[in-house]
């Protein structure tokens, strides 16, 4: 009842003018200048979230891309001055580049905590949109995010990806465990606690398939909130790589057997399995469903060297879309349905990343020398694409926009991230 209660408080009271839609893409996008100060406080419990409330909030809307965040250091205007069009000297915002300004105000009821986001055109001076927020007085951070979500959806029409969540795997000493978090990396929680275990994927109702050695062999396994792993595939030599389908009603896997591995499909509850790709002495892996469910990308080697390919859900009509390289692998289909990410490896025998279009199979470069580069995984809205680098030295995580823009590490916590997966 609590949650739903703080729902129901998310009210864009008043679009108090249609403000101008952001077109993402296209020719004619280029990111909106936006001046965000510090959020003025209205008490001591507001005072208190600030810093927790304003990292994120500002990291979100740099990371979305649709923002030229402007740096806080050239501000003129009086740190001080109010929240109301009345109050605000926009000359000030003027002279530093902003076109827009966003004021946030925070104050504390009791355990809750109350956000007020309002956003102005400082060419003209109107408030051009206004929301409200309050969450437990604990969570500063979801009070950042659902007033970024606020933003988001009031400039492009679209939902943002701030409310979502990624699993990924972390290394602990010769363990590889299994982490569920926030967007951003952060309110990370580990889902097993030892062992090896691989390659997570979440899936519906807040469930997350992983690989697991628990056994002694890789296996494929399903953990649903409240609830322990249950295993859902431990046949043949080596279960690897569940995806759920669009609808969550099945999964896809790869599975070892004698010298080769095909690709399955089965109910999510793993029964009813059905080989659907039969290539001997090959290797089928790395399924992941169109957004509509009626294909799947993975990769084979069945033309003699990791190439990425497309099917329909039932084994049929293989189609082979990478023609480039010799080691193309990790494949990810854009929820709009146009684009899959891969990972490719190139004659320096480095691993960035590279987009190939389903229809036309014209191939676009996202990563350069920057480190290896790998496992790319789309956002829920196809916006953002989640990976991993190791830039800067151990692989970590980072987001990066789908044409490969404004490449951020995630600022988590603790460092470290393999393998992501990311869904609503």
């Amino acid at each position: 009842m609590k949650a739903l209660l703080f729902s129901l408080l998310l009210l864009p009271i008043a679009a108090l003018a249609q403000a101008p839609v952001i077109q993402i893409s296209g020719a004619n996008f280029r990111p909106l200048p936006l001046a965000v100060p510090a959020p003025l406080t209205v008490d001591e419990g507001g005072k208190k979230a600030a810093n927790d409330f304003d990292a994120p909030f500002v990291f979100d809307l740099r990371a979305s891309g649709i923002f030229q965040v402007l740096d806080r250091s050239s501000f003129t205007a009086d740190p001080k001055e109010g929240v109301t069009a009345g109050s605000i000297n926009f000359s000030r915002w003027a002279d530093v580049g902003a076109e827009s300004l966003v004021k946030v105000q925070l104050g504390a009821e009791g355990s809750t905590l109350r956000g007020e986001l309002r956003l102005f055109n400082v060419g003209t001076g109107r408030e051009d949109f206004k929301a409200s927020h309050a969450v437990p007085a604990n969570e500063p951070r979801q009070l950042a995010h659902f007033l970024a979500d606020a933003l988001y959806k009031h400039l492009t029409r679209e939902s943002s990806p701030f409310l979502t969540r990624i699993t990924f795997v972390r290394k602990t000493g010769s363990n590889r465990d299994v982490w569920v978090a926030d967007w951003d990396g952060n309110n990370a929680r580990a889902l097993t606690n030892g062992g090896i275990n691989l390659l997570p994927a979440l899936g519906p109702g807040g469930a997350v398939g992983f690989t697991s050695y628990r056994k002694g062999r890789p296996d494929l396994y399903v953990q649903r909130p409240g609830e322990d792993a249950r295993a859902v595939v431990q046949n043949g030599q080596m279960a690897t790589g569940i995806a759920w389908s669009p609808d969550g009603k099945r999964i896809a896997y790869a599975l070892a057997e004698g010298e080769s591995t095909q690709l399955y499909v089965a109910n999510a509850d793993g029964s009813s399995p059905k080989a659907i790709t039969d290539t001997p002495y090959g290797i089928n892996s790395s399924p992941a469903w169109s957004p509509d469910g009626k294909r799947i990308a993975f990769v084979s080697n069945r033309g003699g060297s990791p190439q990425i390919y497309v099917m329909n859900a039932d084994g049929s009509n293989p189609k082979r879309l990478t023609f480039q390289g010799n080691y193309n692998q990790t494949p990810d289909w854009s929820p709009r349905g146009d684009l899959i990410a891969f990972t490719a490896r190139d004659e320096r025998n480095a691993f960035d990343l590279f987009t190939v279009n389903v229809d036309t199979g014209k191939i676009g470069r996202l990563t350069q020398d920057q480190g290896n580069n790998e496992e790319p995984v789309f956002s829920p809205n196809g916006r953002l694409i989640l990976f991993t680098s190791t830039r800067d030295g151990a692989p970590r995580l980072y987001v990066m926009t789908a044409d490969g823009n404004n490449q951020l590490p995630l600022p988590m916590e603790k460092a470290g991230g393999l393998t992501p997966d990311w869904a609503p």
